[in-house]
């Protein structure tokens, strides 16, 4: 039995069926939809265990589908914190049941949260996991790991059990200095400037020396700086392995978002002035950014409104993703082809991820506004709420089932 989609428009314009095999026979009426491969988001928190207030499986899942997203790798700043191989199997065992509950066999990979204190759970979990996840500064959790002996054993380890490095890349030490020198300040903007484009740099230089050092493949997560990408595509010109991942909101959002949103636009790293945009913009074109990873990342409504110093930081994206990129594709800032290479080929290269028969239908011509009461995320907000996009996920097809977003 297959999924027969007929007339469907492909990456270099031509008009094709194509089946995909299924337990149950089904015809796709696709006119006017275009199919890429579905995406893989390497970077998302769906708060299992400790935050279900914020997402579960369950949400997180549909949310995924909407977004055409059939595979994530979720980060371990959970509470507790996924650091030991009894924890990962503890947390697998309840995506299990929340995936069981949503009816989505979404396709996952969980990190490895690095603690000084379990260094001996990277060897036991190498089999499993996407990779293991390093705080060098601080972010939800309590996941921390910023002195210099604790990092080289890390990295030391990586390298010889061949597990990628994840690293959150901002200097704590230059943050708490930061931070030291503005603790008059209570509005949301000050953010940007406690951690700094140079907290940034100075982690990420940090890190690529430690790779090099160790022999480590380093992945560098949410990159948002033009200072972080000078020094990553002088690393990748030495021979290094390293990848960069940009956050959507790193290429759509600038630090004018404080004006309107106040302490709901607290991310971390920040979001930065719009020069940075730009930067991200053109490393993606010149293949210094590798994968596109939402950072999806849901706090309630009630949490991000808090005042400054007490409002998490964070945003809900991942069913937006794709919508995001196709109106940018509209915007000519890029292509379908590069889409799918930042959200499907280079993930599954780095990560290892098997081929496999997802696709996502897309309407690149439907034109649409987001909005809150309609996201599928437990969190129900965006930062993006308002906006009008071209271009939508009309179908997702995962492991051979057929989801309707009109339905979902």
């Amino acid at each position: 039995m297959v999924i027969e989609i007929r007339n469907v428009q492909t990456l270099d314009g031509k008009k094709i069926t194509h089946a995909i095999e299924s337990k149950k026979s089904q015809i796709i009426e696709a006119e006017g939809l275009t199919m890429l491969p579905a995406l893989i988001d390497p970077h998302v928190h769906f708060r299992v265990p400790g935050a279900e207030h914020k997402e579960t499986w369950e949400t997180g899942s549909k949310a995924a589908i909407a977004g055409g997203v059939t595979t994530v790798c979720d980060m371990p700043n959970n509470f507790p914190s996924t650091s030991t191989l009894e924890r990962l199997e503890a947390k697998e065992k309840k995506i299990q049941e929340q995936l069981q509950q949503s009816g989505i066999p979404l396709r996952y990979r969980l990190y490895l949260g690095a603690n000084s204190n379990h260094f001996q759970e990277i060897g036991k979990t190498k089999q499993s996991i996407a990779g293991l996840k390093i705080y060098m500064g601080s972010s939800t959790g309590d996941l921390l790991l910023c002195d210099l002996p604790s990092l080289e054993e890390a990295f030391r380890i990586a390298a010889q059990e061949g597990v990628l490095v994840a690293v959150h890349a901002e200097d704590e030490h230059l943050i708490q200095l930061n931070r030291s020198k503005h603790v008059e300040r209570t509005d949301a903007a000050v953010h940007s400037v406690i951690r700094s484009p140079e907290a940034a740099a100075k982690s990420v230089a940090l890190a690529i020396a430690l790779a090099k050092k160790h022999g480590a493949r380093l992945y560098i997560v949410h990159v948002s700086s033009k200072e972080e990408l000078q020094l990553i595509r002088a690393a990748k010109r030495e021979g290094c392995t390293v990848y960069a991942e940009v956050a959507p909101h790193h290429l759509f959002m600038d630090e004018n978002a404080y004006r309107s949103l106040g302490t709901q636009a607290l991310v971390n790293p920040p979001l930065r002035e719009k020069s940075n945009c730009e930067a991200l913009w053109e490393a993606i074109s010149d293949g210094t950014i590798d994968t596109i990873g939402t950072d999806h990342a849901p706090h309630t409504l009630e949490e991000k409104r808090r005042p400054f110093g007490a409002a998490p930081s964070g945003f809900p994206s991942i069913e937006l993703y794709l919508s995001l990129l196709l109106n940018a594709y509209h915007e000519k800032k890029i292509s379908l082809e590069q889409i799918v290479s930042l959200t499907h080929t280079r993930p599954r290269e780095i990560f290892g991820f098997p081929v496999h028969s997802d696709v996502v239908l897309v309407d690149l011509s439907k034109t649409k506004q987001i909005d809150d009461a309609r996201l599928h995320t437990k969190a129900k907000w965006s930062p993006y709420t308002g906006r009008i996009l071209q271009g939508w996920p009309r179908y997702t097809i995962l492991d051979g089932t057929v989801f309707d977003l009109e339905l979902l």
